[in-house]
């Protein structure tokens, strides 16, 4: 199982970090690059424990959907999401948040297994986790760039 981890300092208390990392119309801004944006679930405001949402994006060319659910759900150090439906056969999304030096520490996890058996696998090394991880940085950046501009007012 191809398998990322980020990790993203944040000059920022680690509940407020905490919050925006599940804020769903934050995901859609700082994901922009991918037109990604909430279709079914919950589509705005912070996603909870229980709570699915479905996002449609642009990845590879191809519009694509993805209905996740929060399994589980630790305020303000940890939140899980995994998949329902998607391009993957599985894929699991740890979000973590540690009290650190001038704020806060965001780890995030993903774990996933592609679809297709073997050219799953030729996949996943040849271009999708370069994809994946490209589009974890890009976007803990620009939610690292909204949460200390607010932090900042």
């Amino acid at each position: 199982m191809p398998t990322i981890i980020v990790e993203t300092r944040i000059n920022a208390p680690v509940e407020i970090c905490f919050d925006a990392a599940r804020d769903i119309g934050l995901h859609c801004e700082t994901a922009a690059r991918t037109g990604e944006r909430a279709i079914a679930g919950v589509t705005t405001g912070l996603i909870n424990f229980g709570e699915t949402v479905t996002f449609e994006a642009v990845h590879f060319g191809i519009r694509q959907r993805l209905t996740a659910k929060i399994v589980e759900f630790e305020r303000p150090h940890r939140f899980v999401d995994e998949t329902l439906r998607s391009a993957f056969k599985s894929l699991r999304h740890i979000h973590e948040f540690v009290e650190a030096e001038q704020g806060t520490l965001m780890r995030d996890t993903l774990v996933w297994v592609s679809t297709f058996g073997i050219l799953g696998v030729i996949a996943d090394k040849i271009a999708l986790e370069r994809h994946m991880r490209n589009f974890l940085v890009e976007r803990n950046n620009a939610l690292k760039a909204v949460i200390e501009n607010r932090s900042e007012k």
